[in-house]
């Protein structure tokens, strides 16, 4: 009874890596590519590429990463990402932590923050763009996300410049 479930989530893991990778040799085929002007050139570049999508797929991958059709420096039409998100700033990172961040605990060089269910993301997304000075990024879960600081800043230092940020005092 237990091998059902196992592959289940197996297969899920799996969809989730391989839409990953898809993902991002899709994003450099657009940052190579000068020539891209379709959905199914897209879509074939990506097979010979090793993987099998449909056309369907392409739309809902370039949806998700901001991909818009627009007249490059020749006025040729081509698929293109969008700009990247702007950094969020302090105040902005301050007002999501205050509403969602309900505890902020350090462990080595790892910081893990609890938030009400269906909230990590929000404030994993708001620390990723404030690009905090020693923080490599973080992990979304649904009530609990992992914010990894690299070695030399630590879990415990990472944590009091977020709890400094979630009061409102300078860091």
């Amino acid at each position: 009874m237990l091998a059902y479930p196992y592959k289940t989530m197996h297969n899920v893991i799996m969809d989730k890596v391989s839409t990953v990778f898809r993902r991002r040799e899709l994003r450099k085929i657009l940052a190579e590519e000068k020539d891209v002007s379709s959905q199914s050139h897209l879509t074939r570049l990506l097979v010979e590429r090793g993987h099998p999508v449909t056309q369907a797929t392409v739309s809902r991958d370039l949806r998700a990463m901001g991909a818009v059709k627009a007249p490059d420096e020749d006025g040729m039409m081509r698929y293109m990402l969008g700009p990247p998100s702007p950094p969020v700033t302090r105040e902005a990172l301050a007002a999501v932590l205050s509403v969602y961040a309900l505890s902020i605990r350090p462990s080595a060089n790892m910081v893990v923050i609890k938030t009400p269910p269906g909230a990590a993301h929000v404030v994993a997304a708001a620390l990723d763009r404030a690009e905090l000075p020693g923080v490599l990024g973080t992990v979304a879960g649904d009530d609990t996300l992992l914010v990894a600081a690299d070695e030399d800043t630590g879990g415990g230092a990472a944590a009091a410049l977020i709890e400094q940020i979630q009061i409102g005092e300078s860091g």
